[in-house]
């Protein structure tokens, strides 16, 4: 890294968009991923879907033992 950098030039916020959501990838381990897919291709659905589908279902499961 540089002791210094020129920042004369800049713009405040060039890139800032308010109200937008950001999508972080999700890495699965490779026998997670392949179960996973293997429902996808069964129910025809995207793997997101699926994923979502698994995560709300553990959250009520979740909700339930409180």
């Amino acid at each position: 890294m540089r002791k210094q950098y020129d920042f004369s030039k800049a713009e405040r916020g060039k890139f800032y968009r308010p109200g937008v959501r950001f999508s972080l990838p999700v890495y699965l381990e490779g026998d997670v991923r392949k179960f996973v897919e293997g429902i996808a291709l069964k129910k025809k659905r995207d793997v997101s879907a699926i994923v979502n589908d698994l995560l709300k279902s553990d959250m009520r499961l979740a909700e339930a033992i409180k």
